[in-house]
């Protein structure tokens, strides 16, 4: 990301969202983003996720300028390239987990033929594997986040983006969804947090603190030198 902006226009004044933020990212990178409400963290995911645009600078993404995608490709890199874990669960109500998991394949332009089988490996990987046919209603609200966890996971992305995964969770269901990610991170995804809190926050190996919608900080508390990404 350079020089990215990114305002909001209302009846005559303008809000100025994100102030010319440079940011990169690295293939496997643990990186934590940290601020108070309104500070920009969920306005600067959903353009690292290309679910909104920035009003002026450029992101490349593995290599491409994501403001010269068509609405199409824009699609297809959002199913393929990255998995979503937000702080609502979104799930649908109703809909075992295993069904739930497998969603985002239906938007695949080559559906596998063994989507259960995939389904069931990514829950199996974040411990549910005995709740594979139970809904929503009948999970906790830790097994609720984790069939997320799973369901970004199901197109095997290169790239987690998690808004607040643990703003809904008791303390002890949070540091379960952090054990996730954290190894999920040494099985070599990418993952960005989206936090408030300064523990979930300490889980990364880098975090960046943003404050009125400006970069205040950037510590690495480990080095990394793996090739560009983000």
């Amino acid at each position: 990301m350079n020089s990215i902006c990114k305002s909001y226009r209302n009846i005559g004044f303008e809000t100025q969202v994100l102030k010319n933020i440079t940011l990169h990212i690295n293939e496997g990178d643990y990186v934590s983003i940290i601020g108070p409400s309104g500070a920009g963290k969920s306005t600067l995911m959903a353009i690292a996720g290309c679910l909104s645009q920035p009003t002026s600078g450029e992101y490349i993404l593995d290599g491409e300028e994501v403001g010269k995608l068509s609405d199409r490709k824009l699609s297809r890199v959002r199913n393929e390239k990255i998995g979503f874990v937000f702080q609502a669960f979104h799930l649908l109500p109703g809909v075992t987990a295993l069904d739930n998991v497998i969603l985002p394949l239906v938007y695949s332009r080559n559906p596998p033929s063994d989507i259960k089988e995939r389904a069931r490996e990514v829950l199996a990987k974040v411990g549910l594997e005995h709740r594979l046919h139970h809904t929503p209603g009948q999970l906790s609200g830790g097994e609720q986040q984790r069939v997320t966890i799973a369901r970004s996971l199901i197109n095997n992305p290169p790239i987690i983006l998690a808004d607040e995964p643990t703003g809904n969770l008791d303390s002890k269901n949070g540091m379960e969804t952090m054990k996730t990610f954290d190894k999920l991170v040494k099985e070599g995804k990418t993952i960005v947090l989206i936090t408030h809190d300064s523990e979930v926050a300490e889980h990364a190996d880098r975090i960046i603190s943003i404050r009125d919608g400006e970069i205040a900080s950037d510590t690495k508390r480990q080095p990394s030198n793996l090739s560009g990404n983000l």
